[in-house]
């Protein structure tokens, strides 16, 4: 008998034991391997009874016990070993890497590999680099990390809009595969979604004070219903009279709230795990989202109407369900709601980072020719019937001098009218 060792790409068990799934798994996810069932650690030969049970068993066992489907990739065989019957399990590399262990998950317990004679837990980055090889660069398309996800907001949402989401619309929509395995899609649209979007209010035009801050997470759908509440509650609205007729204007067109809002969701990089970030100043609301343009694709192009999307099948999912239209068309709308105002939304990018910026229209109107600090305070008057100088001091984060000067200039503008003296001092907007 030659001496057998035990090797990078071949295993022995002397029976068929629960773990030898593990083993199959790692040698799918290495370099594929053998593994000799009826063999004893140090190469002898001890058999296996009723080898054509056994091989029923264990080809079950493959079956039922590893994700995705790696039959294709094993062959069973009866061999003859020292004059005992062994079966000889051959195992190639697999093309849907990683392979797990459906007990344990797409994670390091149910993820193994092969590493010298040892069979050993893969780690996250391991786990995802296999996914990326295998599954491509585009971060919706791969496996997700997070196999145990619901589907309560999306299924309301679904609801909501008459569309069905049953297992079958899951799978064409790209939800999950054939073999049951969920995409980041998928966990994008779970309730266990990982992004956040964090929202923040200002009362002045820098981030000096801030009024309320909030954090929006589980499925993308319940975090753009939280978020549009929450920008909602923020737009006011503003009564101006053109002769004799009063007109009222709302702070943000409706319109370019919503499509700033759902770019922010669709087209950003879900990759990186930053959040994405709206901004509420007094003269303006700021959508900060991960992800600068697709290769190749310039500011210019993205205002003509040009579309690359970086999530094609979760824009997909927002066209099904009505809240997108046509690829290409949100800035033009957001654009064409402010065509007749003076100051325009604009769009700044970096490598890593898109912003919108929409203007408040009711700012424009109020303040004419008035500082950072005047619309501040004019703001503020639109919702107030008059302010204290010790209210511009929280409201503007200044000293009482400078409240008192900025104050000062407002009424020799003409901007403000000083009602009251001494303690009792109100400065109401001048009609």
């Amino acid at each position: 008998m030659s001496i057998r060792m035990e090797s990078e790409t071949l295993e022995f068990k002397s029976e068929i034991v629960n773990d030898l799934c593990k083993e199959i798994v790692a040698f799918a996810n290495t370099r594929g391997g053998e593994l000799w069932i009826g063999v004893a650690d140090d190469g002898t030969a001890i058999g296996i009874s009723e080898p054509d049970e056994a091989l029923l068993r264990i080809n079950n066992m493959v079956r039922d016990s590893i994700k995705p489907d790696v039959t294709m990739f094993v062959r069973y065989e009866i061999r003859m070993l020292d004059g005992k019957e062994i079966i000889a399990v051959t195992v190639q590399k697999g093309t849907d890497r990683p392979y797990y262990l459906a007990a344990k998950g797409l994670k390091p317990g149910g993820v193994y590999v092969r590493n010298g004679t040892s069979t050993d837990p893969s780690t996250d980055t391991a786990i995802r680099r296999m996914i990326k090889e295998t599954d491509g660069d585009r971060f919706e398309d791969m496996r997700s990390l997070e196999q145990e996800l619901t589907f309560v907001a999306a299924e309301a949402e679904f609801q909501k809009r008459d569309v069905d989401f049953g297992p079958a619309q899951r799978q064409t929509l790209g939800l999950v595969s054939a073999d049951g395995v969920y995409s980041n899609l998928g966990y994008l649209l779970s309730d266990q979604c990982p992004g956040a979007i964090k929202a923040a209010t200002f009362s002045g035009l820098d981030k000096t004070v801030f009024q309320d801050r909030r954090e929006f997470s589980g499925s993308l759908f319940r975090q753009m219903e939280e978020l549009y509440a929450y920008l909602e509650l923020r737009n006011q609205t503003k009564a101006v009279f053109e002769g004799l007729y009063r007109k009222d204007i709302r702070d943000y067109p409706e319109e370019a709230l919503r499509e700033a809002m759902l770019n922010s969701i669709v087209h950003r990089d879900y990759s990186y795990s930053a959040s994405t970030l709206v901004s509420v100043y007094a003269d303006r609301i700021e959508f900060v989202s991960v992800g600068g343009l697709m290769a190749g694709v310039t500011v210019e192009d993205i205002m003509l109407g040009l579309s690359v999307c970086r999530n094609p099948k979760l824009a997909a999912v927002f066209y099904r369900l009505d809240l997108i239209e046509a690829y290409g068309t949100g800035m033009q709308k957001i654009m064409k709601a402010y065509k007749d105002c003076d100051r325009q939304p604009t769009i700044e990018v970096t490598n890593n980072a898109f912003k919108i910026t929409l203007p408040n229209r009711n700012v424009a109107v109020a303040s004419g020719m008035a500082s950072g600090s005047e619309q501040t305070v004019l703001t503020y008057l639109q919702s107030h019937d008059y302010i204290t100088r010790s209210e511009v001091d929280v409201l503007l984060g200044v000293s009482q001098a400078t409240s008192s000067r900025i104050l000062k200039k407002m009424v020799t503008n003409g901007l403000l009218l000083k009602v009251g003296r001494g303690k009792r001092t109100e400065f109401i907007k001048r009609k």
